[in-house]
């Protein structure tokens, strides 16, 4: 919204032409995003804790969390807030990647925000069934999916698979990349969901994850680069890096107040739409596949519970980790809370790195 005022103003001060730039807009939603979300954040602590909005600590977990039981939750709501005011300040609002990015957002959050109600205010300790859960996490996926396939048909989102280390081989998928989108984003909300059990885990594993997406973004946006780099180049992905930045400001001003101890936490309210944000945003710059080593510690706490639930039902009561997700194992292995978060975010800058190392090797 602000570079359609700011930049016609460039006839009178030539300084006004840098609003034009994609890194200066970039920088500029992080740095009011960071902002909104410092500011904003001990407001929207206070309301929570006023209305009673605390956190249940299911008994199935470690006892040591046993403490956290009332720290305020529902804090999903000031990384939205944050990230979303930035963005349309900051970014082409004619940009159709940008309002899917921002309904993505917006639609999980909604439904993250019914699970967390469920489970404060009407003390369901599981929320919404999980089944009832999925089911409209595939709807809202679906009804993404159906707007990248209508660009897709009138030439606006390519429908072939982009493919980290190939430089030629894309697949093509028509009509059957909307049962992937859907698999992408469905699994991409669970994955940050189920990673959300430790002060400043999921919110700093994100905050990697975006920071990689961030560079990724531009670089398939810039034509030149694309083309250097020999991966798809993606006009309109170059937006994306301004709701990105966003993004990046919301979830470290975030990181102030849920880093251990944590004052608030982000609840379904911020997990499944973090989650979904990010499947979303890999598959506007095509590099759904590249997502999985972006986000590569949420892939293994996903797996982990798969694997656990799976080994569990068919020895007949055994399991594979002293718990699961992962992350709950190392702690009952007697590492601390806080040697967890921080080797599970090394774990994550190291595939992060490794994820942007693909753009070359092709």
């Amino acid at each position: 919204m602000l570079p359609w005022l700011l930049v016609p103003l460039k006839q009178y001060f030539i300084f006004f032409n840098v609003f034009r730039y994609i890194t200066v807009r970039t920088a500029l939603a992080g740095i009011t995003a960071l902002i909104l979300s410092l500011v904003l954040g001990p407001w929207i602590i206070k309301k929570l804790k006023k209305h009673q909005i605390g956190e249940e600590i299911r008994d199935v977990g470690p006892e040591s969390h046993a403490a956290k039981k009332g720290t305020p939750t529902m804090g999903g709501f000031l990384i939205i807030g944050a990230t979303i005011i930035p963005t349309i300040l900051w970014a082409d609002l004619g940009n159709t990647n940008v309002w899917l990015a921002v309904f993505t957002m917006l639609s999980f959050g909604v439904l993250g925000f019914w699970d967390d109600f469920l489970q404060v205010k009407k003390k369901k300790p599981k929320g919404l069934i999980a089944k009832h859960k999925l089911i409209f996490q595939i709807i809202l996926s679906a009804l993404v999916g159906f707007v990248f396939i209508y660009l897709g048909m009138h030439g606006d989102f390519s429908l072939q698979l982009s493919v980290p280390f190939f430089k030629k081989w894309a697949p093509y998928l028509g009509v059957f990349y909307l049962p992937w989108i859907m698999l992408i984003i469905t699994s991409s909300s669970n994955a940050v969901n189920l990673a959300d059990g430790l002060d400043g885990l999921a919110i700093g594993l994100t905050l990697i994850s975006v920071s990689a997406f961030t560079v990724i973004s531009y670089t398939t946006g810039h034509i030149e680069w694309s083309g250097y780099l020999q991966i798809p180049y993606v006009s309109s992905a170059a937006e994306s890096t301004v709701f990105l930045g966003s993004m990046f400001g919301a979830c470290l001003g975030f990181l102030w107040y849920n880093c251990h101890p944590a004052e608030v936490f982000m609840g379904d309210t911020g997990a499944l739409s973090l989650g979904a944000t990010l499947g979303v945003v890999a598959i506007m710059i095509k590099q759904e596949l590249l997502l999985l080593m972006v986000a590569g510690v949420f892939i293994m706490e996903a797996l982990s519970v798969l694997l656990q639930v799976s080994y569990f039902k068919y020895s007949g009561g055994k399991r594979i980790f002293k718990m699961a997700p992962l992350h709950h194992h190392f702690e009952l292995s007697g590492w601390s809370e806080q040697k967890v978060v921080v080797r599970f975010w090394i774990a994550a800058i190291i595939f992060a790195l490794f994820s942007l190392t693909t753009l070359k090797l092709r």
